[in-house]
């Protein structure tokens, strides 16, 4: 469905730090920056960060999330505790499985160093 997603920062340098981590424990490789942004690519998709091209600073989406899916809880943990060590900001509840219309998700959320949310989720059963 989706080409690719795209995150705004005004630090790329302490972005690349932040989701070099976070998606490392996904086994996605580190992104190079070209110029002013990033991407991660994968079979399944690419997530880019960059500087907004308008020149404009960054800011983030109110209402929006972006989730990364795992293959494990302790993936998603792992996830969540890289996020932490490298800037990011726990939030909402605390990792953990929670129950909707979708069935039990395991869902871990942060917020990355400028202040995007985003989540780790692994489908249970």
């Amino acid at each position: 469905m989706f080409s690719h997603i795209m995150v705004g920062t005004n630090d790329l340098e302490r972005a690349k730090t932040f989701y070099d981590a976070v998606l490392g424990t996904l086994g996605v490789r580190p992104a190079k920056i070209d110029g002013h942004r990033m991407f991660y690519r994968t079979p399944t998709g690419v997530f880019g960060v960059g500087k907004p091209i308008n020149g404009e600073p960054a800011s983030i989406a109110n209402g929006g999330t972006i989730g990364f899916a795992c293959e494990s809880p302790e993936q998603a943990q792992a996830w969540h505790e890289a996020g932490i060590a490298h800037g990011g900001t726990a939030i909402e509840n605390p990792p953990g499985i929670r129950q909707g219309a979708a069935g039990q998700l395991y869902l871990a959320y942060l917020r990355d160093p400028d202040g995007n949310k985003i989540c780790a989720t692994k489908r249970m059963g």
